[in-house]
């Protein structure tokens, strides 16, 4: 709950410092100073916002999966894990699917 309290206030944060540079910019452009430095408490604030929304990431992660084979294999049966179903192939039975039946001689009934 408290990442991602961090996380809203981080993004409002961000939000607010993007506007107060595009305002403050806007400005300097109507004083006919197009440059100028960035006011420290805008950069401020963004560092601020940073640093609350890595800890907000941090504290919203799931906790790391285990990626070995033996991790993989308690949640599998071994007959699901090797079906090996690529290597499957249904062509030869079109043939005998589509195929006219054969009469069975009187002999073998």
């Amino acid at each position: 709950m408290l990442g991602r309290v961090f996380l809203f206030v981080a993004t409002i944060a961000i939000f607010h410092a993007a506007f107060s540079t595009y305002e403050h910019l806007s400005r300097l452009k109507a004083l006919e100073r197009p440059e100028g430095p960035i006011p420290q408490d805008i950069v401020l604030e963004t560092f601020i916002a940073l640093l609350l929304g890595i800890l907000g990431a941090c504290l919203t992660t799931p906790p790391f999966k285990e990626i070995t084979w033996s991790s993989e294999m308690r949640k599998h049966k071994i007959d699901e894990m090797d079906s090996r179903l690529g290597f499957a192939s249904y062509v030869n039975r079109g043939k005998q699917m589509f195929s006219k039946p054969i009469p069975m001689s009187k002999t073998a009934q």
